[in-house]
């Protein structure tokens, strides 16, 4: 197991970057992993809980034997669930509990190392500025609105402005011209505002504008294309994008 005493993070920032790393671990296994994730929780096994490493890797194992262990523990027995619920509900469970268990370590590692009140205030708001695992499994957080095509690089275009610019040279019109390039841009920086908004469907990080991103066809959600594995030239030759969990989705017992 992951133990406080071989890994001890003392500054918020190193406590922030556990949390992160394990976050990451924690939504493969509930999205791109989902499939594998699935099948290691087998109702008929003892009880298992789902463990994020600071590496971005997941696991699910059986608790640690040590009492009290050197962590808080995730939530015990996840896998007795799986066959009484919807798949898509009992992800969801699943992630509210690591949710909870991830804030548990974050400030575990807080109170042990004497985190003051300033401290604590900092981690949690730079915790509170990531989407939790909830959000990301469920779609729930603010989606960008899908565009005509389903594969995109949010590469702004900013075309309209300059060809206007061409066939108004006449004095008399500048001053309108001025004002039509204005709203463009107004336009195009609350593109970028929306833009940034977007939260990748697989890591949960921010959109960024010099990523290439692709979007499922099926759930509407948005990828870094490096996420899932995709990139530009491949995508030119996909008719309908299913991202990985789309994918992997089948009739369950």
């Amino acid at each position: 197991m992951d133990g406080g005493a071989a890994y001890n993070p003392r500054t918020v920032e190193e406590v922030f970057r556990d949390f992160k790393g394990r976050r990451a671990g924690m939504i493969k296994a509930l999205t791109t992993d989902v499939d594998d994730f699935y099948q290691q929780c087998d109702p008929e096994k003892e009880n298992l809980c789902l463990y994020g490493y600071p590496g971005e890797q997941w696991e699910v194992n059986l608790p640690a034997e040590e009492v009290p262990p050197e962590l808080p523990e995730p939530a015990l027995g996840i896998n007795f669930a799986r066959d009484g619920m919807q798949e898509k509900d009992w992800l969801s469970l699943v992630a509210v509990h690591s949710d909870a268990w991830l804030l548990s370590v974050a400030f575990y590692f807080g109170a042990r190392f004497g985190f003051d009140k300033a401290d604590r205030k900092r981690l949690f708001n730079m915790i509170n500025d990531l989407p939790t695992i909830f959000e990301v499994v469920t779609g729930t957080v603010k989606k960008q609105v899908k565009e005509k095509s389903s594969v995109s690089n949010h590469s702004s275009n900013k075309s309209k402005s300059n060809s206007k610019r061409g066939s108004e040279s006449q004095a008399k019109y500048s001053k309108t011209v001025q004002s039509k390039d204005e709203d463009e841009e107004g336009l195009e920086e609350e593109d970028d505002e929306e833009h940034g908004e977007t939260l990748c469907g697989a890591c949960g990080e921010n959109y960024a504008a010099d990523e290439f991103w692709i979007c499922c066809d099926i759930c509407e959600k948005w990828f870094h294309g490096k996420c899932v594995k995709i990139t530009p030239a491949r995508a030119e030759h996909i008719k309908q994008y299913k991202c990985p969990s789309c994918s992997n989705k089948r009739a369950r017992p």
